[in-house]
């Protein structure tokens, strides 16, 4: 026994010392492998990070914001730019001033704006799409909260895109607040924490850089089938017309049950395929609607159809036509999509008198970077007769409740259908009759032929003088 207790101690012994070893093997070899990749730093950029790399460090701005110039060592090892030198963005400084002649910096906004072209040398193709966005659209016209490259991306820290972080890291969340609380407890937002890169996150619908404004075209909706490919076909196996519920209906509609709805007249040029949007420079939607709705109730069907007009004589082709979509009435209601078996599958949802989605109507045109430009319309607009003219681009039998046009669209369909059976019926009543008319006029010619009678039928020359 005591032979025995002394090698059970002795192996004790053994492990603790294998396991110590281990341990201090580990750390030289990451100390090794953080030393060689301190190593892959030029000479230059280490000579930065000696003086950056202090927590703290940071400067006091013109109007007393402040800078922190800290650069952590560690974290821009691991950033995508690990590879590039201090001084590829950073060629204005000069070596022997550097740190000793205090820079003159505005704000942390003017600092962003002036590294901006930092970011175009590299970034080209990302660039020119950020240029072409609202984003961009929004810093051209003074905006001070309009996201620059710095705001979204740290460039010292800045790790792939491909790494998936904490959805609470996502760069738009800073500024759409509200929007991206909402993402986080719906469908898309628990599944992106529980599967990570498989869910979509922001970019994935509204693009990284190229952003457009949610409301214009289709854009939104052609996200969604691009994931969900075979929508279409599975709601064609319960919902009639489906391809039609899908042009004129927005995802969240259905997808986010909870959410107030409204109709959208947008303003659609039928020839060029796209909603009409205002000319740079020449705002004239808000004072023809504003002229046309002088009371400030809303347009009534007159006003609209009179708007309309206008709109078309500005297009020698007057292709310029109301198309109705039915869509969530804020951002946030449209980031609160549920699990698709929660969806609205009701029909009397909409299709009902009185229905909650047609009490509340607007007109929209795009403006020059695709933001709505709305003015408020009357919702008896919707069950008006004369008002058809307007909304014909949005019109479905029984989906606007115009009781007086189902009715005429009813006897239409009726009579397309009622008078080819009439037709037919008649003409089975009256073939016997025809058939034995037919029958004594053959019987009186050959009892007539048998008599050597002359035929009661005209000549061909008495037939030409009757003609003539």
């Amino acid at each position: 026994m005591k032979g025995l207790w002394i090698m059970n101690k002795t192996f004790q012994r053994l492990t603790q010392n294998g396991l110590i070893m281990a341990g201090a093997l580990s750390l030289f070899t990451l100390g090794m492998a953080a030393q060689a990749d301190d190593g892959d730093l030029s000479e230059e950029t280490k000579a930065c990070l000696e003086c950056h790399d202090k927590k703290g460090l940071e400067i006091k701005l013109e109007n007393q914001e402040t800078l922190s110039l800290h650069v952590s060592t560690n974290a821009f090892l691991e950033s995508v730019h690990k590879d590039n030198d201090c001084t590829d963005c950073h060629s204005d400084i000069d070596e022997t001033s550097h740190g000793k002649i205090k820079t003159l910096i505005k704000s942390r906004r003017e600092n962003s704006l002036s590294k901006q072209d930092v970011c175009r040398d590299c970034h080209k193709k990302n660039y020119k799409q950020y240029e072409d966005s609202l984003h961009s659209a929004l810093v051209k016209e003074g905006s001070k909260d309009a996201p620059l490259c710095f705001d979204c991306h740290d460039p010292h820290v800045q790790r792939s895109v491909k790494i998936v972080g904490p959805i609470a890291e996502t760069p738009c969340a800073r500024c759409h607040e509200d929007i991206f609380k909402a993402y986080s407890t719906d469908v898309h937002g628990l599944e992106r924490i529980t599967k990570g890169k498989a869910a979509p996150i922001c970019a994935d619908c509204h693009k990284a850089h190229d952003v457009k404004a949610a409301s214009f075209g289709d854009g939104i909706k052609d996200s969604c089938l691009a994931c969900h490919k075979d929508a279409v076909t599975q709601h064609q196996d319960w919902l009639p017309n489906a391809a039609r519920h899908f042009a004129a209906i927005s995802c969240p509609v259905c997808h986010a049950p909870g959410a107030q709805r409204r109709v959208n007249l947008r303003l659609y040029d039928n020839v060029a395929g796209r909603q009409v949007s205002e000319k740079s420079g020449v705002p004239i939607f808000k004072k023809r609607a504003e002229a046309a709705d002088a009371s400030s109730l809303g347009l009534d069907e007159r006003a609209l159809l009179s708007l309309l007009k206008e709109f078309n004589q500005d297009e020698a082709q007057g292709s310029t036509v109301l198309r109705g979509r039915l869509e969530v009435r804020s951002g946030i209601e449209a980031h609160q999509l549920s699990e698709k078996s929660k969806a609205i599958k009701d029909c009397n949802t909409c299709h009902q008198a009185g229905a909650e989605p047609f009490q509340s109507v607007t007109l929209t045109i795009a403006s020059p970077d695709g933001r709505p430009i709305r003015h408020g319309v009357q919702k008896a607009v919707l069950t008006s007769l004369t008002a058809t003219e307007s909304v014909r681009g949005f019109y479905a039998i029984g989906g606007t409740r115009i009781k007086l046009l189902d009715y005429l669209l009813l006897l239409v369909v009726l009579g397309a259908i009622g008078v080819p059976l009439l037709h037919m019926t008649i003409k089975r009543m009256f073939r016997k009759i025809r058939e034995q008319d037919e029958a004594a006029r053959l019987a009186q010619r050959a009892q007539t032929s048998s008599q050597g009678l002359p035929d009661d039928r005209p000549s061909a020359d008495e037939s030409q003088q009757s003609r003539s």
